[in-house]
């Protein structure tokens, strides 16, 4: 039997703080973009932190979008672009009003947010706009999508000066160390972005030496409990990425097979941390949310694993040990939740790493083509129909 679990709430701190119960938010938007919000609130913000609301129901919303909507000019602009962006992805329209709205909610948020930066105020508030304009994009939008837009490495350079600013690297290791887990919400967006957008990238995390730390002194930057995977695994794919710069530099085999073996021992002394992966729906149907962090971390650490064996001079995907992880993967993916409610979006990164390893006849792609089937729709856009595109062009 699986028992039902305590939810912690409160774990975050929020740029908002908590809101009173008796609060009611106003957000104000001219009448022509009512349609816009209305969507956003009613379709979009379930996709953004699925497992931030699997930990604190309904935190997205109350904890995170309501309170910046109602004070943060930047935004709602960025929302609002998000928002024309999804319904024309979800909703097939075409069309001058849709391109206009997303190009002219977009261009407003870019707009206000330099001016901001110009005037070196509101630190906090941009830095929340500026991760917005990166990480909710993830969940909308066509991997065709060809309105202009500026790449999400250059809003994260914005972010790093802000975040350096407001000296959230340096809080998060000292809030580790004195044993209270309250992390900035932002810092632990920004450390989510910026280790997996380096893996993208080709370049090293640009805090790699704080996740580094916190590694060290087993600290926590709240990443399990925002996506799910494992602060300790997160940070080991920091260094493993680091590796993989070393090794476009030119760092010998001999050193590189060694830093290997030492990674790869490091992922080993994770296994079995938080239990071993089981169902994460209890006998009411429920879903289990400790569990399901279980179930998330135990597929990235064996995409972990593929990403750090393909740095292995003579990596060869046909090999006996890639096919066994590859497997491996396969089996902790039937333990995810699936189709449009499940969490298959909050798994663009090991599946896309997975994926590139898997060969014809390892049972990956009919697994893939599987939960892209009961996705539907929600399969062609965002992070998972990038993923997707990719995978299909690699195979």
């Amino acid at each position: 039997t699986f028992p039902e679990e305590a939810v912690d709430f409160d774990f975050f701190e929020f740029p908002h703080g908590q809101m009173t119960p008796t609060h009611e938010t106003i957000v104000e938007v001219e009448e022509c973009d009512k349609y816009l919000l209305s969507h956003f609130l009613d379709k979009v913000i379930k996709l953004i932190f699925p497992i931030l609301d699997a930990n604190q129901h309904g935190s997205t919303r109350s904890d995170v979008v309501l309170p910046a909507l109602e004070s943060n000019k930047p935004y709602l602009h960025c929302c609002l672009s998000v928002a024309a962006t999804h319904m024309k992805a979800t909703e097939g329209l075409v069309g001058e009003q849709i391109d206009n709205d997303i190009v002219r909610h977009r261009y407003s948020a870019i707009s206000e947010l330099c001016e901001a930066l110009g005037q070196d105020v509101n630190h906090s508030q941009i830095l929340e706009a500026t991760l917005g304009m990166i990480f909710f994009q993830c969940s909308v939008g066509r991997p065709d999508d060809a309105l202009p837009d500026i790449p999400w490495h250059q809003h994260f350079q914005a972010a790093t000066s802000l975040i350096h600013k407001l000296e959230l690297p340096k809080t998060v290791v000292e809030l580790s160390a004195s044993g209270v887990f309250h992390p900035s919400f932002n810092m632990t967006l920004a450390s989510w972005i910026d280790i997996l957008g380096a893996t993208i990238m080709g370049r090293a995390p640009t805090f790699a030496d704080t996740y580094r730390e916190l590694n060290l002194n087993r600290g926590s930057a709240g990443l399990g409990e925002l996506m799910g995977c494992d602060d300790q695994i997160m940070f080991l794919i920091s260094e493993i990425t680091c590796l993989d710069l070393q090794k476009s530099e030119g760092l010998d085999d001999v050193m590189l097979c060694k830093y290997v073996e030492i990674l790869a021992a490091e992922i080993g002394q994770t296994e079995g941390m938080g239990g071993a992966v089981s169902s994460c729906i209890s006998t009411t149907g429920a879903l289990r949310p400790k569990q399901l962090r279980t179930n998330v971390t135990a597929i990235f650490r064996v995409a972990a694993r593929i990403y750090l064996c393909t740095l292995v001079p003579g990596y060869e995907p046909n090999s006996p040990s890639m096919r066994h992880l590859v497997a491996q993967f396969c089996d902790f993916m039937s333990f995810i939740p699936e189709g449009a409610e499940g969490f298959d979006r909050s798994l663009a990164w090991p599946l896309l790493i997975a994926g590139a390893s898997a060969t014809a006849d390892t049972p990956y792609r009919a697994m893939f083509s599987d939960r892209c089937a009961k996705l539907g729709d929600a399969a062609d856009f965002g992070s998972f129909g990038r993923i997707r595109e990719l995978l299909h062009d690699t195979w």
